[in-house]
């Protein structure tokens, strides 16, 4: 049977690196869009059996043109560079043109539509709108909405998932987020590609328009510090509180920030909107994932250190 090559975008991303990495392993064919090849995730991307890079920006239409021809499959994420909604609805057309049999679309929820004086979050409401245009055009897809990622913690000063490391060694996570609310969690870079894989295996019969909450875990910010206190081995706690800013972010990231504070601060709205819930669908996709737990106890003193940080010498 012919090898089936399946289209990514924004391939050293988080998401999209995790599928090229498992789609690789299995003998797909994987094409993969990317910025620049100079990124260190480029340069394994590239190492890998199967592989073929496209170096690129995606408003540039000759590389669209191009990018889904004799492919069968696509999982797309777009990202806030650029002008979301056109390229996200051009890379839409290009597949359609191009007769991609199962595009899986990474998708977020617009709260505003849903009443009750939600805000719709700025870095989530294009991507709604670019679903929506998928499926107005017709074309064969699937929609996957990501939890939060556990790979979003840092000790490093960054807004919002700072686990700030204290005097006594011990831990402390401050967010807008009510204690004990249950949030979805997702290890974006252990478990986004095998799940996104058995949907392309199970292909559009079964999961056709369909929206997946892609998360494994759904934890409130107590259990969470839980968690991290078993897998780091010493006392983590949670602080709700107003989000401090103390480096320089993105421009309009401090609205997503706030969107952020009000939407589940003040409203304690649902993560996934009403619709969604978590973890059912995920599991029956894939029961291998790395949980929270894990992540503290195996990954996350890995990528502190990576970042100049000595706290677990």
């Amino acid at each position: 049977m012919p090898k089936k090559t399946i289209v990514v975008v924004n391939a050293t991303g988080r998401q999209a690196a995790s599928l090229v990495r498992v789609a690789s392993a299995v003998g797909f064919i994987v094409r993969a869009q990317l910025r620049s090849k100079t990124e260190p995730v480029a340069k394994e991307l590239e190492g890998l059996p199967n592989v073929s890079l496209v170096e690129g920006v995606l408003e540039d239409q000759k590389l669209l043109s191009s990018l889904f021809l004799g492919a069968q499959l696509a999982f797309i994420n777009t990202t806030s560079w650029g002008d979301e909604v056109t390229i996200g609805r051009a890379l839409a057309d290009a597949a359609r043109k191009a007769g991609i049999h199962h595009y899986v679309y990474s998708s977020m929820p617009d709260h505003s539509i849903y009443g009750h004086g939600w805000p719709a979050l700025p870095h989530w409401a294009p991507k709604f709108a670019v679903e929506n245009y998928i499926r107005q055009i017709g074309l064969p897809a699937t929609f996957v909405y990501t939890g939060i990622y556990n790979n979003n913690f840092t000790s490093l000063p960054y807004p919002l998932f700072c686990m700030e490391l204290q005097k006594d060694g011990s831990f402390e996570w401050k967010a807008p987020f009510h204690p004990d609310i249950p949030l979805p969690w997702l290890d974006a870079e252990h478990d986004v590609g095998p799940a996104v894989l058995q949907l392309l295996k199970d292909g559009p019969r079964r999961w056709l328009g369909h929206r997946i909450a892609l998360a494994f875990e759904l934890l409130t910010p107590r259990q969470v510090c839980e968690a991290f206190a078993s897998g780091l081995r010493r006392p983590v706690r949670y602080v709700q509180g107003a989000i401090e800013i103390k480096v320089t972010i993105p421009a309009g990231y401090r609205e997503q920030l706030d969107g952020v504070t009000l939407l589940f601060g003040h409203f304690n709205a649902p993560y996934f909107g009403p619709e969604l819930t978590a973890p059912a669908e995920a599991m029956s996709l894939w029961e291998g994932y790395r949980g929270i737990e894990e992540y503290a106890r195996e990954v996350f003193p890995v990528e502190e250190q990576a970042n100049g940080l000595t706290w677990m010498l």
